[in-house]
C-alpha cells in the first residue's frame, strides 16, 4: 500500500467536523436534558459525591467533577465542556496546525466527559464509535513535541491501519446483527420496505422511497447485506489496491442512501470518515504518470492483478446471485429474490469466519510493521535512525495494544465465540473499558416493527376531558406535516422517545423525568419539544395533567391515479403507554424516587460570576432556535470561511514569460558566464548603471534572437 498521508488527513479532518457537530448539538439540548430543571438534572449526581476528586476521576472518568473546584456549577461546567469542545473542532477544521495528536487526545476527553454523565440520552452506538475513533485520530495525527526531535513518519501506515481494522469491525458486525439477531424482515429481504418508515428520522424522501416496488426494496436489501457481510470480508484487507477503492465507492454509496433517506446521523458520517481508511496517496495524485514500456515482470503483476480484481468482482456477484436466488422474470420485467441459507448455517458461517478475520487482522498489521521498520533502518544519519526506531516501537506497541484489546468485543458478535482470547486481554479490557477506547458495534441491534412505526404521543388537559396532543418538532406525530430533515442535528430526546416505544415506561425512568417537568412548565424541557410557542398548546400555562399513548404510524401510498395524497402518515390506536398523571399524584411521586429523580440535596444557585453572566448571554442568543438551523449555519459558516481561505491561498503567477525548463536553463549557464566574463573585462560606464543599463536594453532591441542549433 502507498503512502497515507492525504487520506489520514481526510480522516482528521472529517472526524473535526463530526466531532463539531456533535459538540454543538449537545450543547444545545444541555438545558432542557441535564440543567438544574432538565429531564435527568446532573447536578442530582454531582450533589452525593463525597470522594477525594483523583478517586472520583477514576470511578468515573468526567471533567465535570473539577466544576466545584473551579466555582462552576453542574450545568455550567457541561456548557463550557461543549464550547471547548466546539471550539477545539472549528479550529482543527480551519487550520492545520491544530489538527495535532494533543487536540484529538483533549477532543476525546471532552467527549468522554459528556458520556460518563450522560447516561441513556450519551449512550447511542455512534457516541461508542465517535470516542473510538477520536482515540485512534490521536494516535494517527502528527505530534508537535515530536515532530521538533525528529520529522520521521515511517510509522503512519501502522497508527492508520487501525481506523481500517475498526471500519472492517463497525461494517461486518452491522451487517451480521441483521442476520443473526433473527430479525424476519431480513431473512425475507422485506426490510426496507418497512425500513423507510419506521427509521428513526426518516425523510421527505424516505415517503418516496416507500412507493418502490417491493421486489425492488427486496434488491436493496441484498445490496446492503452484500456490502456489509461479503464486501469487507473479501476486499477491506485485500492486497490489490483497487480492491480496497472498489469497497471505499460502495460503501460511501450506502452511507449515502442512509443520509438521503434517513437523517444525518453521526454513524454515517463517522462510517464515511473511516472509510478513507481504504485508500492511500496515490488515489488522491492528480499527476498521471508518464507511460513508460514496461517490462515483462511488470506486465505479469498488472495482468494477475487484473484478474485477482476481476476474480473477486464476480465472486461477489456470483455469491449474491447464489445466496440470494436472484432470477430475472422477463415477463413482469422484475428480479426476484430469496434466501437460500438457513439460519444455523448463517451461525455456522459466522463461527467458521472469526479466527480467520483475526489472523488476516495480524497478517495485514504484521505487514505494516516491517515495512515501517524497513524505512527506519533505512532512514538517513545515526541520531535520525535512533529517533525513528524509537516513534516505531511506541506507536507499534500502541497499536498492538489496541488491535488486542478489540478483540475482546470483536468476539461478542452474535455467532462468535471469545473463549480463545487470552484471559490477560480480558483483564485488561476490563480495566479500561469506562474510558471506552474499543467498543462492540451491531450488538443492539432494533428489530423492524412489522405492525408499523411505534410513536409514544404525549397529551395534556387542564380539565382531564379535553386532551390536546403535544408535538414534538422531529417526530412524525402530525400526519398532515412533511417529515422533518434533523440532520446534522442529534435530537437526543427524540430518538430515545422513538426507542421507548417499543418497551414500557418502567424500563425508561427518564420518562417520568419528563411528565414531570412538562406539569411544571419548565421552559427549557419545552424547548425540546418546540422551539416555537405558537406551536406548543400549553405556552401560557401548563397542563394540569399529562398521559401517553403509543400508536403505530405508516406512510400513506400513493392514489390509483399517481397522485400525492393530502396526508403524509396514517396512524391507529395500539395501548396506554404512561397512565394520567398531575402535580402531588402520590403514583408520580412513587415513579420520581424509583427513577432517582427525586431532589434528595437542595439546589444551589450558582455563583453570579464573569464566567456564568457570558455563559448566560451566550445562551440567551442560541434561546429560541431550532437545533437543525444553528448547526447549519454554523456549517454554512465554515464553507464559507473555508472557500475565501482557498480562495486568498491560491498561488497567483506572475505575469511575464513562463520559466524555462530545467534543459534550458542548464544550456544556457555557460552562455550567461561566457557574457558575464566579457562584461567584466569591458571597461565600466562612467556615465552610471541607469546609462549602462538602458545602452544594454538598446542593444537587445536591436539584435536579432539568436538561433538554436
Amino acid at each position: 500500500m502507498g503512502g497515507v498521508r492525504v487520506p489520514a488527513q481526510i480522516f482528521l479532518w472529517s472526524l473535526s467536523i463530526v466531532y463539531l457537530f456533535a459538540f454543538a448539538s449537545i450543547y444545545i439540548q444541555v438545558p432542557g436534558l441535564f440543567g438544574d430543571e432538565g429531564l435527568v438534572p446532573v447536578h442530582l449526581q454531582v450533589a452525593g459525591v463525597q470522594r477525594p476528586l483523583l478517586e472520583q476521576l477514576q470511578a468515573s472518568p468526567s471533567l465535570l467533577w473539577l466544576g466545584p473546584t473551579l466555582g462552576l456549577g453542574p450545568q455550567q461546567a457541561l456548557e463550557i465542556i461543549c464550547l471547548l469542545g466546539v471550539l477545539l473542532s472549528l479550529g482543527a477544521v480551519l487550520l492545520g496546525a491544530l489538527r495535532d495528536s494533543l487536540v484529538y487526545l483533549c477532543l476525546w476527553a471532552l467527549y468522554l466527559s459528556l458520556y460518563t454523565v450522560g447516561g441513556d440520552f450519551l449512550h447511542a452506538e455512534w457516541d461508542n464509535l465517535l470516542l473510538e475513533a477520536g482515540l485512534l485520530a490521536a494516535l494517527v495525527a502528527p505530534c508537535a513535541l515530536l515532530r521538533r526531535l525528529s520529522t520521521s513518519s515511517h510509522h503512519d501506515p501502522v497508527t492508520f491501519w487501525l481506523t481500517r481494522w475498526l471500519f472492517f469491525r463497525l461494517v461486518l458486525c452491522t451487517g451480521v446483527s441483521k442476520l443473526a439477531s433473527g430479525d424476519p424482515s431480513w431473512w425475507d429481504l422485506t426490510a426496507l420496505s418497512r425500513h423507510f418508515e419506521t427509521q428513526a428520522s426518516p425523510t421527505p424522501l424516505a415517503w418516496y422511497a416507500h412507493q418502490l416496488p417491493d421486489w425492488l426494496s427486496k434488491l436493496g436489501a441484498v445490496y446492503i447485506l452484500t456490502a456489509e457481510i461479503t464486501v469487507p470480508l473479501l476486499m477491506f484487507f485485500a492486497p490489490v489496491r483497487g480492491l480496497r477503492i472498489g469497497a471505499f465507492y460502495i460503501q460511501v454509496f450506502l452511507q449515502l442512501c442512509f443520509i438521503l433517506l434517513g437523517g444525518f446521523s453521526l454513524l454515517h458520517l463517522l462510517t464515511i470518515t473511516l472509510s478513507f481508511s481504504l485508500l492511500d496517496n496515490d488515489h488522491f495524485s492528480s499527476q498521471k504518470k508518464k507511460t513508460k514500456t514496461k517490462t515483462w515482470s511488470q506486465f505479469l503483476v498488472s495482468c494477475l492483478s487484473f484478474l485477482v480484481k476481476l476474480a473477486v468482482y464476480l465472486l461477489v456477484l456470483f455469491s449474491a446471485i447464489k445466496l440470494f436466488k436472484l432470477e430475472i422474470n422477463w415477463e413482469k420485467k422484475v428480479v426476484t429474490s430469496k434466501t437460500t441459507f438457513t439460519r444455523k448455517s448463517f451461525e455456522e458461517f459466522v463461527k467458521q469466519i472469526q479466527d480467520p478475520t483475526i489472523w488476516v487482522g495480524v497478517l495485514s498489521l504484521t505487514w505494516e510493521v516491517v515495512a515501517a521498520l524497513l524505512k527506519c533502518v533505512c532512514a538517513r544519519g545515526v541520531l535520525n535512525k535512533l529517533l525513528s526506531l524509537i516513534q516505531w516501537a511506541i506507536f507499534t506497541a500502541a497499536a498492538a495494544a489496541v488491535f488486542a484489546l478489540s478483540l475482546v468485543p470483536y468476539t461478542a458478535m452474535a455467532g462468535m465465540s471469545g473463549g480463545k482470547i487470552l484471559p490477560e486481554v480480558r483483564k485488561a479490557y476490563g480495566a479500561v473499558e469506562k474510558y471506552q477506547l474499543v467498543s462492540a458495534y451491531g450488538i443492539q441491534h432494533r428489530m423492524v416493527p412489522p405492525a408499523g412505526r411505534p410513536e409514544i404521543v404525549l397529551e395534556g388537559s387542564a380539565d382531564k376531558k379535553t386532551w390536546t396532543e403535544l408535538n414534538l418538532m422531529y417526530k412524525p406525530d402530525s400526519l398532515s406535516e412533511c417529515p422533518p430533515v434533523v440532520g446534522p442535528h442529534q435530537p437526543r430526546l427524540d430518538w430515545l422517545l422513538w426507542e421507548a416505544a417499543v418497551g414500557e415506561h418502567d424500563q425508561n425512568h427518564w420518562f417520568t423525568g419528563l411528565m414531570q417537568r412538562l406539569l411544571e412548565g419548565k421552559p427549557d424541557v419545552v424547548s425540546l419539544l418546540q422551539v416555537d410557542e405558537a406551536q406548543y398548546p400549553f405556552s401560557q400555562t401548563p397542563p394540569a395533567f399529562v398521559r401517553a399513548k403509543v400508536y403505530h404510524y405508516h406512510f400513506t401510498r400513493t392514489t390509483e391515479d399517481g397522485t400525492h395524497p393530502q396526508a403524509w402518515w396514517k396512524r391507529q390506536y395500539v395501548r396506554e403507554f404512561f397512565p394520567t398523571v398531575h402535580l402531588g399524584d402520590p403514583a408520580l411521586s412513587v415513579l420520581l424516587s424509583d427513577a432517582g429523580l427525586k431532589e434528595k440535596y437542595p439546589v444551589q444557585s450558582s455563583p453570579d460570576t464573569p464566567v456564568s453572566q457570558a455563559l448566560g448571554l451566550l445562551r440567551g442568543h442560541v434561546r429560541g432556535l431550532s437545533g437543525p438551523l444553528v448547526l447549519l449555519t454554523l456549517f454554512a459558516t465554515v464553507a464559507s470561511i473555508l472557500l475565501l481561505k482557498a480562495l486568498f491561498s491560491r498561488p497567483r503567477h506572475p505575469k511575464g514569460p513562463k520559466p524555462k525548463s530545467t534543459s534550458e536553463h542548464k544550456n544556457k549557464k555557460p552562455r550567461e558566464a561566457h557574457e558575464g566574463s566579457e562584461k567584466s573585462r569591458a571597461p565600466p560606464n562612467r556615465g552610471g548603471k541607469k546609462d549602462n543599463s538602458e545602452e544594454r536594453k538598446q542593444d537587445s532591441d536591436r539584435s536579432p534572437p539568436r538561433k538554436r542549433k
